[in-house]
């Protein structure tokens, strides 16, 4: 009788042992995927599938995003202005009568030459934190292109570097 208790807890301790990093795993899934962030201002990594489509490089991969009422936005700075307008979803959907284009902001940008440029940039509604979504972008030649974005990593900006 003993042999077997003793044979039980070894099996069950190995299945336990197995599991527990699913389980790990299973978790950082739901708290990166079920992210709520407080109303304010974050700095957050913005990736795509395109080394032509990226922020400036004086921003270091990052983009300001705002949370207010439970809405994210993340305001990304590019390397140019040649990316006119943007459209979140598919260039199929963007090519649609009425659909809504995301317009551009002017952004100043200084170089650590100290060169100093003004590009577009853009303010693009966030669905999710670390999730994969669809934006499509036009350029100065009118052909749409699909792309796959992610925003990830928030960190909380001080009110005077967020302005």
């Amino acid at each position: 009788m003993k042999k077997i208790m003793t044979a039980a807890m070894a099996a069950l301790l190995a299945a336990f042992l197995f599991c527990l990093p699913v389980m790990a795993e299973e978790k950082k899934a739901e708290e990166t995927t079920g992210t709520v962030l407080e109303d304010g201002t974050y700095s957050a990594v913005f990736e795509t599938d395109s080394s032509m489509f990226h922020v400036n490089e004086t921003c270091d991969g990052r983009g300001i995003l705002t949370v207010k009422d439970g809405e994210m936005t993340l305001h990304i700075t590019l390397v140019s202005k040649s990316i006119v307008n943007l459209f979140c979803g598919l260039a199929e959907d963007a090519k649609k009568e009425g659909a809504e284009l995301l317009e551009p902001t002017t952004d100043p940008v200084t170089y650590s030459d100290g060169m100093t440029e003004e590009v577009y940039g853009f303010d693009v509604p966030v669905p999710a934190l670390d999730e994969e979504f669809d934006l499509a972008l036009i350029g100065t030649k009118g052909k749409w292109y699909d792309h796959k974005v992610v925003v990830s990593d928030p960190q909380p900006m001080e009110e005077e570097a967020a302005e």
